[in-house]
């Protein structure tokens, strides 16, 4: 369970990404099945070569920066449509990453990564490592809810809401988009490249169909937590990620086999966009943390005035 608990508050990075590109741009992102695995290889790459995993892991989310610029480009600047655009960089980041490791899988054993400190002292495992990492991850979302708040965040929520009456503000939506889209893969790569440092190795299909992760961790979230406001939805997305590792990790204990756990996946990301939908589901206590108690119910209009309104009603027939 506590290993659960970690790679869900790992993969919550992942997740701020692509909420960035889901929620807030509107955008259908495939890029993030390559760009995860980009930062995973060029970090484990640097690091079986000696080079500090700090700066690995900063080249990694430095990595998927570029390759958002690169499917942003394609959509502003080429007129592709989004949701090529983001499976033409994934293709041909396949490639790159076979490039980058040199082989279809690179070991990370007796190297020093960024969990070291924690390994070498016994403390991955405990609430020790959980608490680091939650503390780490929390600094993240941090910054996307004061970035989202400033000028240029507020202008790319308004792209995402409606590109065409912020453009007649002069605000280019181009750049907007493709910077967008560059931090959404920053974080991707960063995550790809903290989950090889914490499982010991890079794997050129360790991204295949990972958007149907993230959009599940941000769906899951949002149903459960909310999204009222920005700072509601990021923390949302964040428990989203470790709520749907330890399902997996129930799904398992079950005796489900590796293999389905795609099929929970799909399971899970209809459940959370069907069930809110249903109407006795919304008589049920909402679990929004911007309050603790049920929401009130709307009081039913008294027979007289019900009567009145039908009455009015009437009259202007």
């Amino acid at each position: 369970m506590f290993g659960a608990l970690e790679l869900g508050l790992i993969y919550g990075v992942m997740a701020l990404g692509v909420y960035l590109t889901f929620r807030v741009l509107n955008f259908p992102d495939l890029t993030v099945d390559g760009s995860f695995t980009t930062g995973a290889a060029l970090a484990a790459m640097l690091i079986t070569n000696g080079v500090n995993p700090v700066i690995a892991t900063a080249a990694g989310a430095g990595a998927g920066f570029v390759a958002g610029i690169i499917t942003g480009l394609l959509y502003t600047k080429g007129h592709i449509d989004g949701l090529l655009a983001g499976i033409l960089t994934m293709i041909a980041l396949w490639s790159i990453n076979l490039r980058i490791m040199g082989t279809s899988n690179l070991g990370l054993l007796r190297t020093n990564t960024v969990f070291s400190p924690l390994g070498d002292n016994n403390l991955l495992g405990t609430w020790t490592s959980i608490i680091s990492i939650f503390a780490g991850v929390l600094v993240l979302k941090f910054i996307v809810d004061w970035f989202l708040s400033t000028d240029l965040g507020l202008a790319i929520q308004a792209t995402g809401d409606n590109g065409p009456m912020i453009r007649s503000f002069g605000v280019s939506t181009d750049k907007t988009a493709i910077l967008t889209l560059a931090i959404s893969n920053g974080f991707v790569g960063l995550c790809g490249a903290l989950v090889a440092q914490y499982n010991g190795f890079a794997e050129i299909s360790m991204g295949v169909g990972l958007i149907l992760t993230g959009l599940a961790s941000v769906i899951l979230g949002q149903a459960v937590f909310g999204q009222s406001r920005i700072w509601i939805a990021t923390l949302a997305v964040v428990l989203g990620a470790v709520l749907y590792r330890v399902i997996i990790y129930g799904a398992l204990a079950v005796g489900l086999e590796p293999q389905d756990m795609r099929l929970v996946t799909a399971v899970l990301v209809i459940a959370a966009l069907l069930l809110p939908r249903w109407k006795f589901l919304k008589r049920l206590p909402s679990w929004d943390l911007k309050s603790s108690r049920p929401k009130p119910k709307t009081a039913a209009p008294e027979p007289a005035a019900a009567g009145a309104t039908d009455r009015a009603a009437g009259s202007t027939k």
